[in-house]
């Protein structure tokens, strides 16, 4: 496996353990405040991250490592900028202060999942021997 699936992975194995633990804490608590930040850490964080990991694994010999890179920091900024401001919101009342740290991450998000999808157009139309 090529190291840069297995960061796509360890990243992807960083966030469902987050979104476990918000989730453990929700349940024990009875506070449902944060299942937004659940769900979207267990999609965005382990589901996302996860499949790019197994794209770019699959595509070692066919797709630039170079670009998968760039996929990944682009992807895991947005992760890491979107998230804890995301919590800040919720745990704060829902405090606009922390939009424009949540735009931003999603805006990275965005750009990660559009260079993905290139990866993918570029792999599914690629010549073949």
């Amino acid at each position: 496996m090529p190291r840069v699936a297995a960061a796509f992975f360890a990243m992807g194995v960083l966030s469902i353990l987050c979104g476990g633990a918000i989730g453990i804490y929700m349940a024990g608590s009875n506070n449902n405040t944060f299942v937004d930040l659940h769900v979207h850490l267990n999609l965005v964080g382990w589901a996302t991250m996860g499949l790019c990991g197994a794209f770019y694994g699959l595509t070692r010999e066919t797709l630039p490592v170079r670009f998968a890179w760039i996929n990944f920091l682009v992807l895991t900024a947005g992760i890491v900028v979107f998230f804890p401001a995301f919590f800040l919101f919720l745990k704060n009342g829902n405090d606009p202060a922390y939009e424009p740290f949540m735009k931003a991450g999603n805006a990275l998000t965005g750009l990660g999942m559009v260079l993905f999808a290139l990866a993918v157009f570029r792999e599914l139309f690629r010549k073949r021997a």
